[in-house]
């Protein structure tokens, strides 16, 4: 059986999966379905997922599992995280970050050259 495929070959938008029928008793159903945010994930990033399941999210686990550096375990984490809708935390956390630093500069309780050498 062929994977269902998530993005129109001529104009890649999402497509909508819209008859389902039952192999045993030939039922079809057709309606308009969503697919799950999973179905969108490329293969290598559905693999990457899978993998990390796998290894219960132990980050040092999945790079032996794939041959892959830490920093790049951690990237492809994050791309999959954004992919499926989600902020990461570092991002989150970094974003909170910035603005602390930039209502410090705005109060005056730090200078510019401060708040640039924190933002970097």
């Amino acid at each position: 059986m062929k994977k269902v495929i998530s993005r129109c070959p001529v104009c890649n938008h999402e497509l909508t999966v819209v008859r389902l029928k039952c192999d045993s008793c030939e039922t079809v159903i057709e309606n308009n379905f969503r697919l799950s945010k999973f179905d969108y994930l490329s293969d290598e990033k559905l693999y990457f997922t899978e993998t990390f399941i796998w290894c219960r999210g132990n980050i040092k686990e999945v790079e032996k599992e794939l041959g892959i550096s830490y920093p790049t375990v951690r990237s492809k984490l994050d791309a999959i995280i954004k992919k499926l809708g989600y902020e990461s935390k570092n991002n989150e956390q970094s974003s909170a970050k910035k603005e602390e630093i930039l209502k410090a500069l705005e109060n005056g309780e730090i200078t510019a050259e401060e708040a640039i050498a924190q933002l970097k």
